[in-house]
């Protein structure tokens, strides 16, 4: 079938709501169609060209932020933790790892969420499942739960809102690499770690001297103080990502400009299903999840139908295994895809695989088994003779008690001193920092 925006109604859509009011529907999407773009197409363009260079080994893709965005929770403090939080991790894997850095937030769009079940009980309750702000409410009564259209026009302007500020401070000063000293965020409480960043600041403050005694400046160089990161989230929501596509000006190509990269869940990645279906007609660079169960023939189906050009830097593979299935799943599909010569940049979500109930009933993460996953992805890479091009976490610049181990070691009985995640458990600053250094040695092997 031909691709227009509006196609994807005639295949299969899951994990979409049920909304009540249809008219309801039909206004608020009219609305969206007319309001500005989030991103534009050449920004999206740009951010393909940078995520060539991770496909091909020469650069590595930094893809984080909230597991999902609340409308509760937006402020200019917590997106400005998060943008520094994504400075520091660049830096260390820049300057450490020595490797030039694509950062992509999980940002400014982030706030629907794919369910397991579609109804959740409590105490013997049992009401529809929370699905993302821009969907139905956090709260558990039965009026939250009811799928509400009039959020997806509050989720634009949030995001909107995000987008301006993440603007003004990758171009405003904050990102000036003279500042890093001043990038630490004020609740990084092991030493260990903060010894380790102010030892790379220094390091970095001595380089930035010798280029300025050669003549490189802040003022002549300005690349040296802005910064361009980049927005991503699951393009989950179809009737928000249809009402964000518009036909570019230049190309006649169409974008989805509600961020400049979008994936689709391992949920929803069927080859024949509306998700794959929609993304196949976008320009934008694409991510895919990709789970346990997956066979290196379901990438190849997926790679034909969302890169039948075989575009590099157009689509990102990003497994999600866990620590345990990696090591007996993933050579054999690498070596598989290899032969296919597929430009596919391969990237690591070590969160989602390794999702475990502690004994208190929280939903957590180990960080030794987080670990472990990200070791075995580059030394796979490594033996197969494929590049390890990016790592995708969910994490936050607040300090949060979400998933247990790392340098603080949190434990099970200390998690609900802050756990404030309105879905899945997040990397705090302290464990995502700890793992950047990780990983910068990593990149050093590689």
């Amino acid at each position: 079938m031909s691709w227009s925006r509006d196609s994807w109604r005639k295949y299969r859509a899951l994990q979409q709501p049920v909304y009540p009011n249809l008219d309801e529907l039909r206004d608020v999407e009219t609305k969206l169609k007319t309001l500005p773009p989030l991103v534009f197409a050449g920004e999206a363009r740009k951010l393909k060209t940078e995520l060539a260079k991770a496909c091909d080994g020469n650069a590595f893709l930094l893809q984080g932020g909230d597991c999902a965005e609340s409308f509760l929770n937006l402020g200019a403090n917590n997106i400005r933790d998060m943008f520094k939080l994504l400075l520091q991790m660049a830096i260390v894997l820049t300057f450490a790892g020595g490797c030039p850095i694509v950062k992509v937030g999980r940002m400014a769009g982030q706030f629907a969420k794919p369910r397991s079940s579609d109804f959740e009980e409590v105490a013997g309750v049992r009401l529809p499942s929370y699905r993302g702000d821009i969907i139905n409410g956090f709260e558990f009564n039965e009026a939250a739960r009811i799928p509400d259209a009039k959020r997806m026009i509050e989720a634009y302007y949030q995001s909107a809102s995000t987008m301006n500020l993440l603007r003004a401070f990758s171009r405003g000063g904050l990102a000036d690499l003279h500042q890093v000293h001043k990038w630490n965020l004020g609740f990084i409480k092991k030493p260990d770690i903060g010894e380790k960043y102010a030892q790379l600041a220094d390091e970095l403050t001595k380089t930035l001297a010798f280029m300025a005694a050669c003549g490189l400046t802040s003022e002549n160089t300005p690349t040296l103080t802005q910064t361009a990161v980049y927005t991503s989230h699951e393009a989950l929501l179809l009737p928000y990502e249809e009402a964000m596509t518009r036909e570019d000006s230049l190309t006649g190509d169409w974008y989805d400009c509600s961020a400049h990269m979008l994936w689709i869940g391992e949920r929803t990645r069927g080859v024949d299903d509306a998700h794959v279906h929609f993304l196949s007609g976008i320009k934008n660079a694409i991510g895919v999840k990709i789970g346990p169960t997956a066979t290196a023939q379901d990438i190849i189906d997926l790679s034909n139908k969302l890169n039948p050009e075989n575009e590099v830097g157009r689509l990102n593979v990003i497994i999600r295994m866990g620590a345990d299935k990696i090591e007996k799943n993933l050579p054999q599909i690498l070596r598989e895809l290899k032969r296919e010569g597929l430009n596919i940049l391969y990237s690591i979500d070590p969160m989602h695989g390794n999702t475990v109930k502690s004994s208190n009933n929280y939903k957590t993460r180990e960080f030794d088994k987080i670990i472990s996953e990200v070791r075995s992805f580059f030394e796979i890479h490594k033996a197969e003779g494929t590049h390890p091009g990016g790592i995708h976490l969910e994490m936050t610049g607040q300090d949060v008690t979400e998933c247990t181990g790392g340098t603080l070691n949190v434990t099970e009985q200390s998690l609900e001193e802050r756990y404030e995640t309105q879905c899945d458990p997040r990397l705090n600053a302290d464990q995502a920092l700890e793992l950047a250094f990780l990983i910068a040695d990593f990149l050093k092997k590689a």
